[in-house]
This record gives structure tokens, C-alpha cells and sequence, in this order.
């Protein structure tokens, strides 16, 4: 549907400033209301897609046809390519998985170190990084602390070890997903946005290793296995950085955890602690789990898949070689016109046009210089997913598994993630139909009150997301423009 006039955004529509906030908050607490009653996030996700469309249409007088293809919008760039980088990393772990190799993985780095305290850190810190960078959505503290109740650990004690160690990794996700997810609903460089995550995570990645460890044994065991906690945390914080800021987003967990796995491991051949720590009654052998040490040469072969994969989303994130994918933009190749497919959305694209916070008369509003320009980019061939898409066959082609089991294992992964997708797909159709309405906007009236102490808030708006929503991902998505806007308002 085009229309004759673009759309102009109302952000108080009912009149009373305190109403259209109440109002425009309500998909966000339908989903937050469903997700704490203990209702399945599809559900929950579908519930408050339905809630934003009302909203939209009968509170903001948001066009039907234009809330609906906001939401299709929003619902294809969840599924694509987000959705995409979700279900390669998948396959991918799950191809390990039936193979068998991963067994040795694990076994390769649980039998570095007898004592507790570097076990936890390896497999809890260093190996869960790894883990979230790889495939993310839960499995590296599910993984993480299977490993080490199997070294001993108590369930109780292993899972929340897992969980902790499995913190600045998650800013990063699966291969940069959440940071792919903000930057898509703030309209931010994506770049940008990793670079200032990484310089922020860096001390909390220095920090985390150390309370990992005094948790566990208290000060005394603390300082018996400082070292290794300097070197553990050191090394992933500055790759952590440096990969944030030089290369992008997408492999920062994944050479941060490889990184200080390989660093960790080395240092270890050089020091060990001058007292192995172990928990009460644990026998001479450190655990019931029984180590078996694998051959450097099966370690090799486990890990290559792994290699793999971090060398080709090192590729594709590079600059020159992106272009080259995309077609060139200063020197056109014969992939112009076909790995980048664009189609301006029906009834969306320059249909909309924003007001904004005016620099001249604080406090006043005005309309954008020109509407939105909203075009659906379909770049197979450059996408994240496609890089970890091609290290899944590598990696069949590297473990022997053959084409019908390739097949089988990738529609069973589909199959498995299902619900994942759809949740991504209604979660980014929501983000999208609250940011074309202006919903997300009176929405950041309400914090813009809070003056020079909502930087203060904003971090707890983002633990409350997380918390009830069990994924970075999805919080980025539901509160990351609201963010943006009111930092803006803010002038922050």
C-alpha cells in the first residue's frame, strides 16, 4: 500500500502525557507479565507482538497496513539474518556432537589441571566463553557445568559457577548476535557498538576469574591460585578488546575463550599451584570423573572444526573481503546484483516520518527533514551465518560424516531451534512495530525524568530484560532503542 502523504509520528497521542506512556508500555509488560507467570517465551513473544500492533493502530492511529508490515519488517530481520547466524551455530555444535569429537574437546580441557580452582576456570570461564561465542542461547552454562559435575563438582555448586563464568561473555553471544540485534533496532554501527562493549567488559573480564575462584575456596584459595587467575581473565580481557575494536563483534568470545584456553594451558606446563585445592572428601585422584588424557593428535582433529570456524567469520568480517562479497562497491565483480538482494518494504519505505528532539528550542519537537527510508537487505552470501553455514561443512567433510547424515542432523537442528526462531522473529516484529509507531519514543519520556542519574537506570533496565526474558539477545532488542532514544533526549 503507498500512501499519497507520509505518516507523521505522534508521541503523545492520548492527549495526557502519563496515559500515552502507560499505553505504549504495555507489549513490553504483557511480554515481561507472561515470561514471570512462567508462560513459554513464543507465547509470551506472540502475546506482546499482538499487544504492540494494538497499540499501534488504535492508540497511535498507525495506518493497519503500515503496523502490519512493520512487523513483517521486523519478523524477517529476526529470522534473517539473526536467526540464520543462530541455527548454523547450532548445526554446527550439534554436527560435533554426533560425531563424537566433542567428547574429546571437553576431555582435552578437563584433564589440564587436578585442581579445582583451574578447573573452574578453564571450564567454567575460559571453555564457557568459547561455548557462547560458538553457539550461545544456554548451552555454554548447560555444557560448562554437565563437565564439571562430571569432574566432581556438586550439581548445585557447578551450575552456579557455570552461570557466573558465563557473564561478559554474554554482551557478545553467538557469534555477535545480540550486538547484531541492537544495532539493528537503534540504527547504530554495530562496530561501534562492540568497540564500546569490549572497552567496557575488558575490567569486568579481569574481575570475573578472581570472584569465580573466591567463591569457591575464599580469600586463601584466592591468593594460592592468583596467577593463574591473572593470566586466565588477562588474556581473555585483552583479546576481548582487541578483537572488539580492531575486527568487530562476531568472534570476540570465540578467539577470547580459544585464547585463553590455548594461554591458560601453556602457563600451566610452566606453573602449577603449590597445593592442589579440593573440595571435602574428594579422593587423591581429585574426582570420580576419570580423566583420560586424549593424544595431542585427536586433540588436533576435535579442535579443527573450531579452527574452522573462527577462521572463516574472520574472513568474512574483514572489510575488503565483505565488499568483495557484496560486489564491490568501488570495483564491481560479476557477484553485483546477486548476493545482495534489496527490496523496499510495501507500504513502510518512505512512508514514515519521525519528529525529533529540537537542538534550537529544548524541549520542543520537529518533523525529520525526510521520511524513513526502509529497505529489506538480503545479503546471503556476506552474512555471518553463511561463513559458519560453510564451517559446518568443513567440518562434515573433516569428521567423515556423510551427506544423508549432514541432511538428517541439519533439519533436526531445525527442528530443535524452532521455537527459538520464532521467538527471535516475534521479538524483533515487536522492536520494530513499537519503533515505527513512536511507541519506543513516549516511552522515553517517562526516563528522560530521571535527568543525569538514568545512566544509573538504563543498566538496570537491561538486568530486568535479561532476567525475565533469559536472553541478551531478546533484551536488546525489547529495550535497546528505548535506550538510544532517551540517551539522545538526554543528550548523553
Amino acid at each position: 500500500m503507498l500512501m499519497d502523504t507520509p505518516w507523521v509520528q505522534v508521541y503523545n497521542p492520548l492527549g495526557w502525557t502519563w496515559l500515552s506512556i502507560l499505553v505504549a508500555g504495555l507489549p513490553i509488560v504483557m511480554l515481561l507479565g507472561l515470561l514471570a507467570s512462567g508462560a513459554r517465551a513464543p507465547l509470551a513473544a506472540g502475546v506482546g507482538l499482538a499487544t504492540a500492533l494494538g497499540v499501534a493502530i488504535l492508540a497511535h492511529h498507525m495506518p493497519w497496513p503500515m503496523a502490519l508490515a512493520a512487523a513483517a519488517y521486523g519478523a524477517a530481520y529476526g529470522l534473517f539474518p539473526i536467526g540464520w547466524i543462530v541455527l548454523a551455530a547450532v548445526f554446527l555444535y550439534h554436527l560435533t556432537v554426533r560425531s563424537g569429537q566433542f567428547e574429546v574437546v571437553k576431555r582435552s580441557v578437563a584433564a589440564l589441571s587436578p585442581d579445582r580452582r583451574i578447573q573452574a576456570l578453564l571450564i567454567a570461564f575460559s571453555f564457557g566463553a568459547f561455548l557462547e561465542g560458538a553457539a550461545g542461547f544456554g548451552t555454554p552454562v548447560a555444557i560448562s557445568a554437565a563437565i564439571l559435575i562430571g569432574l566432581g563438582f556438586r550439581s548445585l555448586h557447578a551450575a552456579g559457577l557455570a552461570l557466573l563464568g558465563n557473564t561478559s561473555p554474554v554482551a557478545f553471544g553467538a557469534l555477535g548476535t545480540p550486538i547484531a540485534a541492537l544495532a539493528k533496532v537503534s540504527d547504530i554501527d554495530p562496530m561501534l557498538l562492540g568497540q564500546m562493549a569490549g572497552r567496557q567488559l575488558a575490567i569486568f573480564s579481569l574481575i570475573i576469574p578472581a570472584w569465580l575462584v573466591w567463591l569457591m575456596s575464599g580469600w586463601r584459595g584466592l591468593v594460592g591460585c592468583w596467577p593463574a587467575v591473572v593470566v586466565c581473565g588477562g588474556s581473555f580481557a585483552l583479546i576481548q578488546f582487541l578483537v572488539s575494536n580492531w575486527h568487530g563483534p562476531m568472534l570476540v568470545n570465540v578467539l577470547g575463550g580459544l585464547g585463553s584456553l590455548v594461554i591458560l594451558a601453556a602457563f600451566l606446563r610452566l606453573w602449577q599451584p603449590r597445593e592442589v585445592w579440593q573440595f571435602p572428601g574428594d579422593s587423591d585422584n581429585s574426582a570420580d570423573y576419570e580423566l583420560q588424557r586424549p593424544r595431542p593428535r585427536e586433540v588436533v582433529y576435535a579442535w579443527m572444526p573450531w579452527v574452522l570456524l573462527s577462521a572463516l567469520v574472520f574472513l568474512w568480517g574483514w572489510p575488503s573481503w565483505k565488499d568483495v562479497l557484496n560486489g564491490g562497491a568501488q570495483r564491481p565483480n560479476f557477484l553485483r546484483g546477486v548476493s545482495v538482494l534489496q527490496w523496499p518494504v510495501p507500504g513502510l519505505h518512505q512512508a514514515i516520518v519521525r519528529t525529533e528532539p529540537d537542538p534550537q528550542q529544548p524541549g520542543a519537537w520537529k518533523p525529520a527533514d525526510k521520511p524513513d527510508r526502509v529497505v529489506y537487505e538480503f545479503n546471503w552470501l556476506s552474512a555471518t551465518g553463511t561463513a559458519i553455514f560453510l564451517a559446518a561443512i568443513g567440518a562434515a567433510v573433516w569428521l567423515r560424516i556423510g551427506p544423508g547424515a549432514f541432511c538428517r542432523q541439519f533439519l533436526e537442528t531445525v527442528y530443535r531451534v524452532r521455537w527459538a526462531l520464532a521467538t527471535i522473529a516475534c521479538m524483533l516484529a515487536l522492536a520494530r512495530t513499537t519503533t515505527y509507531s513512536g511507541a519506543d519514543v513516549t516511552l522515553s519520556a517517562a526516563f528522560t525524568w530521571t535527568g543525569w542519574f538514568y545512566p544509573f537506570f538504563a543498566p538496570l533496565l537491561g538486568w530486568l530484560g535479561v532476567a525475565l526474558t533469559g536472553s541478551d539477545t531478546s533484551a536488546n532488542v525489547l529495550f535497546g532503542n528505548l535506550q538510544h532514544v532517551t540517551a539522545r533526549q538526554l543528550g548523553l
